[in-house]
């Protein structure tokens, strides 16, 4: 990507040359100025001006190019600004870019290519960039270096990278500026050392809103969500943002009644709902199936949003679903403009898990029928190494792993065995799927269902287990999947899950996918029976009898957005 964004800055810099905008300035100073020296300073002063009114993605290009032929990018005022105004258009590519070509860059122009890096898919860049940067002698960081750097160390997730990085705020005496002790706090907490984390909350001697949301995100992310009432109860004053996160902490732990009952104590004292709030009143309708309290909800959207967004749109499909009101979820899904690959997700899953199994795999070839004809005109101009559809203005892809697990449960639920096996197959060969735990699991029942019981059980026991996918992402997916009811597949679900268990006996997850076989086989004693059993072993929480619906994927799965919801928080963004 960093190749490709030098060619294209080249590029710009003709463009620039010929630009009849106002940039035009760069030549007639060269012809006014007699001297090199007032042309430079004058050059400087007009870049400058032009740099602080810059709010155009292009012209920020073009100015950059210019820069550079000029030889005024050496400038560090210039460069520092370049830098930071990339970053704050979302170039991140660009920004990081741009710094290697930084001379003797500042704390500013590092702190910058920081937070570039802490923002990107690259986080350990960012905190190796630190410590080499350090190693050169000239960089003196301060409390603004601390910020991004601890959040790169939140979004790796390593807690011995988080205490020596902590280790060198202290080192440099900013552990107690208070963005740097909100910082600290989101970093322990998502790299699981929660002790730490509350440590460092009860040792400040000032709090702010942000302290006070970071700590109350922390408890709700490892799902502990008495703690996180204990710190909502306790907080001096409660904004949109704390209520956001403790209402989607309900919805996610499996407790949507109290999830919305809190969205209307919300309502009750005056406070302003944004659209995260709507999406988590929605969501938590969804997942207790209350469809008058849905329909409410959605009149309030429409009587109190001027203009709806594809959260919230995304979010009514799911819950009208859910409430078995899938033909209204299709009026709605139908009327958004501009879809992304969530929101076909999300309506293909409700016909597949909710709806007609037929009309979810007739969705999924049209909307790759539409893909496919959108880029026809691309792929004529350049052959793709890649076979799977991307959409190019969002750089999202489509379809992906979770579009397959609605795929296949489909054809399970609708005895397509030929079928099955072909969309297993192409998964692999022509998008450049891995299948994990969830397609094995699908395909399992849908061999089962088709009086391939042997079969069902032998694919699951061979499923590969290379990498972490058996430990952590699989075991993820198998907390969801029960929620399909695939008809007789109560017994070999039951075998299935021994066979997991008896493979890794303190994986929680398997324990709950045997809960959920035996609920949906209505064996209620097998319930208590396996609970007690886990009690005894002291394995993970002991979930409610609701079972988990295979459309949380949607949401649990979405690891960049997961982060840059943690980011906003961490930020005290509403």
């Amino acid at each position: 990507m960093a190749r490709a964004a030098l060619r294209q800055l080249v590029r710009l810099r003709s463009a620039a040359s010929t630009s009849r905008s106002s940039l035009g300035f760069f030549s007639s100073h060269s012809c006014q100025s007699s001297s090199v020296e007032d042309r430079d300073n004058s050059l400087f002063d007009s870049s400058l001006k032009l740099l602080e009114t810059c709010r155009s993605a292009r012209e920020l290009l073009q100015i950059h190019a210019r820069l550079i032929t000029s030889g005024l990018i050496r400038k560090a005022a210039l460069s520092s600004r370049v830098l930071r105004l990339h970053l704050e258009l979302g170039h991140v590519q660009y920004a990081i870019l741009t710094f290697g070509y930084v001379h003797s860059p500042s704390t500013f122009c590092v702190n910058t290519a920081v937070e570039a890096y802490s923002v990107s898919s690259v986080p350990s860049d960012g905190v190796r960039l630190y410590f080499k940067m350090l190693r050169r002698g000239d960089f003196i960081p301060n409390s603004y270096t601390y910020v991004p750097l601890l959040g790169c160390c939140a979004k790796i997730g390593c807690a011995g990278t988080a205490r020596k990085c902590h280790g060198q705020a202290v080192k440099n005496g900013v552990d107690g500026v208070l963005p740097v002790q909100n910082s600290l706090i989101h970093m322990y907490g998502s790299c699981g050392v929660i002790e730490i984390a509350r440590m460092l909350f009860d040792g400040m001697q000032q709090r702010d809103s942000v302290s006070w949301n970071t700590t109350l995100y922390v408890y709700v992310r490892i799902g502990d969500l008495v703690s996180a009432r204990n710190i909502f109860v306790k907080m001096p004053e409660k904004n949109v943002a704390a209520y956001n996160i403790l209402i989607v902490g309900y919805v996610k732990g499996g407790n949507p009644g109290a999830g919305l009952k809190l969205f209307r104590n919300m309502m009750s004292k005056g406070v302003t709902a944004s659209s995260r709030t709507m999406v988590g009143a929605v969501m938590a309708c969804g997942r207790s199936a209350r469809l008058k309290d849905g329909k409410s909800v959605h009149g309030f959207l429409i009587k109190n949003f001027l203009e709806s967004n594809i959260l919230i749109d995304t979010a009514l499909i799911d819950m009208y679903s859910r409430c078995e009101r899938v033909d209204v979820a299709c009026k709605l899904f139908d009327e958004i403009e501009v879809k992304n690959p969530v929101c076909w997700n999300a309506m293909i899953l409700g016909h597949c898990i909710h709806g007609n199994p037929t009309d979810g795999i007739k969705l999924f070839e049209e909307t790759l029928g539409r893909l496919r004809s959108g880029n026809s005109i691309k792929k004529k101009r350049k052959k793709q190494k890649r076979k799977w559809l991307v959409l190019a203005e969002r750089r999202e892809v489509f379809p992906d792993e979770v579009t397959f697990v609605g795929i296949l449960c489909a054809c399970a639920r609708a005895g397509l065995l030929e079928e099955g096996r072909n969309y297993f197959s192409k998964m692999t060969s022509s998008f450049g799927i891995k299948p994990n735990f969830s397609h094995y699991w699908c395909m399992a029942n849908l061999l089962s269902g088709a009086g391939l019981v042997q079969e069902a059980e032998e694919i699951l026991r061979c499923m590969p287990q290379d990498d972490n996918d058996m430990s952590s992402q699989s075991s993820l997916w198998a907390t969801l999947l029960s929620s399909c009811r695939f008809k007789g597949a109560a017994a070999v679900g039951e075998r299935i899950a021994q066979s997991l268990i008896e493979k890794d006996p303190q994986n929680f997850s398997y324990y709950q996918l045997l809960l959920n076989v035996y609920a949906v086989a209505g064996q209620w004693e097998d319930v208590v029976r396996l609970k007690d059993v886990m009690k005894k072993k002291n394995i993970g929480r002991i979930p409610q009898c609701g079972l988990v619906d295979l459309n949380d994927i949607v949401h649990r799965l979405r690891v960049s957005d997961i982060w840059q919801e943690e980011m906003q928080i961490a930020q005290g963004s509403n």
